[in-house]
């Protein structure tokens, strides 16, 4: 951090990671790992804005070992400690758990594609928090997979990085909490300080059977011969080891993540498994009202 970049906030987020309490470690290949060293510890009692401006700095902070939410409702009630909840017509909390017989992805056991979170809705989250409530356990998959987009961009040669910029994505999607068209280009400015990132949702396999619900994408600004292409190495540079950060879950997890920088998906999991994640997005300060949303 460059003294340029000191604020009261960034001070106090040093002395997090000077706390004895807890074991403060980089995730590979970006993150932070938060750990409790001492029992009774509670996620609670760490001040949000030194550890708002960590997930700023690092993109993603994992918080472990430290006591658990009684419930959603506690979980969204911490939530507005860090801003303004998004607001859906289930609440604030989205209870991430397989159904029997999904109309959707996101409630079934398949993987999910790399995507931006609030591209279909007015507003755009700056912050993401998940919750684990239940580890699909070991072996059974169901990672979630996050990508820096901005590193992507500073790491890959200037031609691909220019053919990338030429293209706009245009994204429908009807589910049960929306029905909406966003147009985006894929290259695009980070809406705080205007560093280069990607917003891209990744298309599915036309005829992959098995996944509920697929969207409907459309890119242009490349010639037809040359959008496969464009798709193949996007997706390469986005899955790069160099670039990806898959998540792990272990029971009692809290993870926040910076929405405006990365992109995420999810690992298939063994269906079944005991997969019980609790999302709520948290919007930024003011909050970002969606460029891309045609209706």
């Amino acid at each position: 951090m460059t003294p340029a970049e000191a604020t009261p906030d960034a001070d106090a987020a040093v002395g997090i990671l000077t706390d004895l309490r807890y074991d403060v470690a980089p995730v590979t290949p970006f993150g932070l790992a938060i750990r409790a060293l001492e029992p009774g510890l509670r996620v609670e009692d760490i001040p949000v804005a030194p550890l708002r401006s960590l997930v700023r700095e690092h993109h993603v902070v994992l918080l472990r070992g430290f006591g658990a939410f009684d419930g959603p409702e506690a979980l969204s009630a911490y939530c507005e400690r860090w801003g303004r909840p998004s607001v859906w017509p289930f609440g604030t909390v989205l209870e991430l758990v397989e159904r029997e017989q999904p109309e959707d992805h996101i409630f079934d056991s398949s993987y999910m594609p790399m995507h931006w979170d609030g591209m279909y809705r007015e507003q755009i989250p700056e912050f993401q928090v998940f919750q684990c409530v239940h580890a699909p356990g070991e072996g059974n998959g169901g990672e979630t997979t996050f990508s820096h987009t901005t590193a992507v961009l500073e790491r890959t040669d200037p031609e691909t990085v220019a053919r990338w910029s030429r293209v706009t994505g245009t994204y429908q999607r009807k589910m049960e909490f929306y029905d909406s068209v966003t147009v985006s280009p894929v290259v695009t400015a980070h809406p705080v300080h205007g560093a280069p990132v990607i917003r891209y949702n990744e298309p599915t396999a036309a005829d992959d059977d098995g996944f509920v619900n697929h969207p409907d994408l459309r890119f242009t600004g490349l010639p037809d011969d040359e959008i496969a292409e464009f798709h193949r190495s996007l997706r390469a540079a986005l899955y790069d080891p160099a670039h990806l950060y898959a998540h792990v879950w272990e029971t009692g997890d809290l993870v926040v993540t910076d929405n405006y920088t990365l992109l995420h998906g999810r690992n298939a999991f063994t269906s079944g498994a005991p997969r019980h994640l609790r999302r709520v997005q948290v919007l930024g300060t003011p909050p970002l009202d969606n460029p891309g949303l045609v209706r």
